[in-house]
């Protein structure tokens, strides 16, 4: 094996690319980048029936959304069938496979026998043995001839030694009667010809593991090392459902979470560095390894993920919120005005936790003339009110258009009328947002600036 580890993700393009798979995608990712390794893409598009190029570009998308840049081009799995079949051939020259004629009412009434003697079913070939003088003409499938003596061992950088009595492994077949390999081939001639020295994929394929390994063995190839890392639980402690809300990366995207907190999110589902749970990219990078991965399940926190997302948001720069609301924009179907919104975005993008967020926080500076006041800021604009407010408005069209006049002229006027600050802000805030809760009055001034500020109190106090 060379230093630099190499890396995959092998998605099975047969829907939404589902969370797990995304954490899966990313841990490899991480793991290759901070090694200056190589992270590939495999799609299993075996199963003809479910496998769609719409499920293929989601894949894609889903992987492009989370900045998961992979290298080279894609390997599709079902293309490299005959390369899969030249392996089951030389297994078969070899003697680490055979030719099995055996039919399925056979097989079935081996295993009734077993059953009914309180045997194993594990499926033992009359063929295994058999002179291929004996082979009867017909369709065949090709199985591994599996040890039947000792164990096989897995040395699993998560789950430590994991070991399989091999009598408890039957001679899987490599080949179907119609020439095409089984998964369990396809993956171990792909991992080993695209070079991957570390399989890192969910703890559900980790039975599969001594099943390959022997495939591994029979080859003479060098095992990759093994990283199964638990699945992803809801907070009943569940398999993740659909119960459970958003199951596919993509609706995360839709629902305004940032790519950067996603990541950040979803590196923390089941790995930890410390006590951290606020990060960005590089020091992922920087922290990431196989030993930070714990063996129990994570569980989806919906509302640690909006917290993340939160602090990502008030740590971006302005730009890339922009970005951000506009990719958002563009999956949802949501309208924005990013001209509009694009001053505001400095002072609304604290104490929001989705992009949608944001974008509702800014609508003061989003929304045309007039402005139709909702019901709560419509009381705030009572004919004393509205009085202050006229008042107020020569004092703003001579100020300094700077938070300190903006703020001395405001409270003048209110000091003038014996009242608080806050008395002349929400008749304020209700003239230049129509709503109660907004960002401060003075920075919603500075973002709107003198003519259209000035537009919005003379339409306030015109009704």
């Amino acid at each position: 094996m060379t230093n630099a580890p190499v890396t995959r993700i092998a998605p099975s393009p047969t829907g939404m690319m589902h969370i797990g798979t995304a954490r899966t995608a990313l841990f490899n990712w991480l793991y290759a980048r901070a090694k200056g390794g190589t992270f590939l893409l495999r799609v299993e598009d075996t199963d003809r029936a479910r496998s769609t190029p719409e499920a293929t570009a989601a894949i894609y998308e889903g992987l492009e959304w989370l900045g998961l840049d992979w290298d080279g081009e894609p390997v599709s799995q079902f293309e490299r069938a005959p390369r899969h079949a030249e392996v089951a051939e030389q297994m078969l020259a070899s003697g680490h496979a055979y030719r099995c004629f055996s039919t399925q009412d056979e097989i079935e009434a081996f295993r009734n026998e077993a059953r009914a003697e309180g045997r194993s079913t594990l499926f033992r070939s009359p063929w295994r043995d058999s002179d291929p003088s004996t082979h009867p003409e017909g369709p065949s499938v090709i199985r591994l001839k599996a040890p039947r003596d000792g164990a096989t061992a897995i040395e699993d950088a998560v789950q430590g030694t994991v070991t399989t009595r091999n009598d408890q492994l039957d001679d899987m077949v490599l080949l179907r009667s119609d020439g095409t390999p089984t998964y369990m081939l396809a993956v171990v001639v792909d991992d080993h010809d695209m070079g991957v020295t570390h399989v890192i994929r969910g703890d559900d394929h980790l039975t599969n593991a001594a099943r390959q390994a022997q495939i591994y063995d029979a080859m003479e190839w060098n095992r990759p090392v093994w990283a199964h890392i638990p699945l992803i639980h809801g907070p009943d402690g569940k398999k993740l459902s659909k119960r459970h809300g958003a199951t596919g990366v993509l609706e995360y995207a839709e629902m305004g979470i940032p790519a950067q907190a996603m990541r950040n999110y979803l590196a923390r589902l089941g790995w930890s560095h410390g006590d951290d749970e606020f990060f960005n990219d590089a020091q992922a990078r920087a922290w990431f390894d196989l030993d930070g991965i714990n063996k129990a399940p994570a569980r989806l926190d919906l509302k640690k993920l909006e917290s993340i997302s939160g602090q990502h948001i008030a740590a971006m720069q302005n730009h890339e919120i922009e970005d951000a609301v506009r990719g958002w924009a563009e999956r949802s179907g949501a309208e924005v005005d990013l001209n509009a919104l694009r001053p505001a975005i400095g002072i609304v993008k604290g104490g929001v936790k989705t992009l949608p967020q944001l974008v509702d926080r800014a609508h003061f500076a989003t929304a045309s003339r007039p402005i139709e006041p909702d019901e709560k800021a419509a009381k705030a604009l009572d004919t004393v009110s509205r009085g202050m407010l006229s008042e107020l408005t020569p004092h703003l069209r001579n100020a300094s258009w700077t938070r300190e006049e903006l703020e001395a002229a405001v409270t003048a006027i209110a000091e003038a009328h014996g009242v608080g600050l806050g008395k002349l802000a929400a008749p304020l805030r209700a003239a230049l947002a129509g709503r109660t809760a907004t960002p401060s009055v003075f920075d919603m001034m500075l973002v709107l600036g003198r003519e259209e500020s000035l537009a919005r109190i003379n339409d306030a106090t015109a009704t």
